[in-house]
């Protein structure tokens, strides 16, 4: 393929074309439901904090290092961006998880969060999830974003490697979601189906992202830091407690720790 038809090409559809990618791969984790009732809670947690390494590592190394960078070419002060993006999304994630209906994994129905609704327990559990891929897009979204100001081989690069490591945590994600809502009796295929609908906001958000960045050149650092605080918000305060689960936390830690390994290596080797 033409690198350089590539790097012209729209960062809008490129953003769609990797959220379509990650999509798929959690529909692929979820399709998981198919040939397993159950999960092993060693292997969800282990799942579980491979996941978190990934959003913590992609959070600095695709997002916040970026944001500074840029902000120091623009002659700016480079911690401002990075720090007001980074508490805004917390904020804005904090802000959805006390408005959105959901439910952690391994917890009761009278232990969910948000607005009290009478809904199943199986679209809550949903719901969660779809919590987690709102800061993924909009990552993927922002990233593919940058090229419009910074059209460089690099940057593309970054943003590719973004999509592959936030896709490769999407497959553990999707499993997650189906299995245990098969373990909660629903047929396979509506269990597939919840699965990979967990996904769908991906898309979504990472076409808003790129919109906004295009339209916005000036806000691409604070795009990028707030991105990475959403994304940092979903790792403290779901997948970390999630993959903690039972006595076998080492497993959750080394999992994190080669998932942070991974996405470093995507994000130094391919960037």
């Amino acid at each position: 393929m033409n690198i350089e038809w590539l790097l012209e090409y729209n960062p809008i559809l490129l953003a769609l074309f990797a959220s379509l990618f990650t999509w798929a791969v959690t529909a692929l984790g979820a399709a998981m439901v198919f040939f397993f009732k159950t999960i092993n809670q060693k292997v969800l947690n282990s799942m579980l904090g491979f996941a978190a390494g990934v959003m913590i590592a992609a959070s600095f190394w695709s997002l916040l290092k970026p944001a500074i960078e840029i902000t120091e070419e623009q002659g700016g002060i480079p911690w401002v961006p990075a720090v007001v993006g980074f508490l805004s999304g917390g904020a804005f994630l904090l802000v959805i998880d006390k408005i959105l209906p959901h439910l952690h994994l391994g917890l009761s129905i009278d232990k969910a969060e948000g607005i009290k609704t009478s809904w199943q327990r199986s679209i809550l559990l949903v719901l969660a999830i779809t919590l987690h891929n709102i800061p993924e897009g909009l990552a993927i979204g922002v990233a593919f974003g940058a090229l419009a100001s910074n059209p460089d081989m690099g940057v593309l690069a970054g943003a590719v490697a973004l999509a592959l490591g936030i896709g490769l945590q999407n497959f553990p994600e999707g499993a997650a979601v189906s299995i245990p809502l098969r373990r909660e009796g629903l047929s396979r295929l509506k269990s597939f189906n919840y699965g990979q609908l967990s996904g769908i906001v991906e898309p979504v958000a990472a076409v808003l992202g790129a919109y906004l960045v295009l339209i916005i050149t000036p806000l691409l650092p604070y795009a990028l830091s707030f991105a990475a605080g959403a994304m940092i918000f979903v790792v403290i305060e779901e997948l970390i407690p999630e993959s903690q689960t039972g006595n076998e936390t080492d497993l959750s830690t080394i999992g994190a720790m080669f998932g942070f390994a991974t996405m470093m290596v995507l994000d130094v080797a391919l960037g």
